[in-house]
């Protein structure tokens, strides 16, 4: 017996504390009576439909639902005639109209974050008032003399209301870390195609407001949209940092002007235009180079009166070893030498990491091989030529 009272009271305390959680909406409405209010949930991006109420003859009304995790939600009786409040599992909330025009004139209690939103809406709409303020004057001044002398005031006031707006929202943002009126703050646009907080830097406060939230709020959707977006947004910043650095980079040019064995700088680029041109990198210290020069005296030989010329560049420190070399073995292209071998510019621009190395070039200089040797060099000259 007294364990069926205790369960029985068990389950009395347990539906008990249930009912606690509902989430309570009323308030008064001047206008019409008989006429329904619809309440939505604020799912990120879409509407989800909870309730409709209907306003009574004393132009009060009221709504319980339930919902485990805070929340936007839209009151009014439309999609575009309609306050939104922020409720917690739990809340009382009243909200009292007192205009044919919810957005006009209203209050809340019961909910310190729901004011918050009334307040953020009636600041932006006194900025956009301002700015459509500045925008007329701006059209009825532009055929006047003096258009000139005023342009550049009424851009720089334009320009200082919308600062001031920023302002205003990163300072909320900031004193309201854990508030869910934060996010609103964070999203508010100034048009269609411009958030309050334009500013890339601005990413910032949305990386402030997503930790601070989602650590106390990791299951909701709106805080998990929120870090998707923060990701999304710092992916994009990288993305413009990347190509704004890329274009401040000069280019690198492929090319190279250095000394021959006489002292004569020769530029790789002033050969273009009627030759192919295999651009050699060699020291005369490797056995390999000197096998791969052997060859390409042949190819060189076979090919040079039809438009095919070597650019061969020496890397060795010791500048008489490599005079020497090209002498002794009657290298018939031009030769040329890294002017500071401890610090080989062209090496560097061509990436070359061993030698033999090269790169054959087209008649237009772009890159058509490279690491051609032996045979592959043969073939790709015949493909060329024959």
């Amino acid at each position: 017996m007294n364990r069926i009272l205790f369960f029985a009271s068990l389950v009395l305390l347990l539906s008990g504390c249930n009912k606690q959680d509902f989430i309570k909406i009323d308030g008064k409405y001047p206008g019409n009576t008989g006429d329904y209010l619809y309440l939505s949930r604020i799912d990120v991006d879409q509407a989800v439909f909870i309730d409709s109420v209907k306003i009574k003859g004393s132009g009060n009304f009221s709504v319980r639902f339930n919902y485990h995790q805070p929340a936007f939600y839209n009151i009014g009786f439309n999609n575009s005639e309609f306050v939104t409040l922020i409720a917690y599992p739990a809340d009382r909330i009243s909200v009292t109209f007192k205009g044919d025009k919810l957005q006009d004139n209203y209050t809340v209690d019961g909910s310190p974050e729901s004011e918050d939103i009334r307040l953020l809406d009636i600041k932006l709409n006194e900025t956009l008032a301002t700015l459509d303020s500045l925008q007329k004057e701006y059209q009825d001044i532009s055929s006047l003399e003096n258009f000139e002398t005023m342009q550049p005031v009424l851009e720089e006031a334009y320009l200082t209301v919308i600062k001031d707006q920023r302002m205003h929202n990163i300072a909320f943002i900031l004193d309201n870390l854990r508030s869910f009126a934060s996010i609103k703050a964070l999203y508010q646009r100034i048009d269609e195609s411009t958030y309050v907080l334009y500013q890339p830097r601005d990413a910032q406060y949305l990386k402030l407001v997503s930790d601070t939230l989602g650590a106390l709020y990791p299951n909701s959707k709106q805080v998990i949209s929120l870090a998707t977006n923060l990701d999304n947004e710092l992916s994009q910043i990288y993305l413009e940092s990347i190509t704004n650095a890329s274009k401040e980079i000069e280019p690198v040019v492929l090319d190279a002007n250095l000394p021959d064995v006489n002292g004569k700088k020769i530029k790789l680029s002033d050969l273009r235009g009627t030759n192919y041109v295999l651009l050699s990198f060699w020291s005369a210290q490797s056995k390999d180079c000197i096998t791969n020069n052997i060859q390409m005296k042949t190819f060189y030989t076979r090919y040079h009166r039809e438009g095919f010329e070597i650019y061969q560049v020496n890397i060795d420190a010791d500048e008489k070893l490599w005079k020497s070399s090209v002498k002794f073995d009657e290298l018939p292209w031009i030769s040329v030498k890294e002017e500071d071998p401890s610090q080989p510019a062209t090496v560097r621009r061509f990436n070359v990491t061993k030698v033999p190395a090269n790169y054959l070039f087209d008649k237009n200089g772009e890159i058509i091989g490279k690491d051609l040797f032996g045979r592959s060099l043969q073939i790709k000259l015949s493909q060329l030529f024959d």
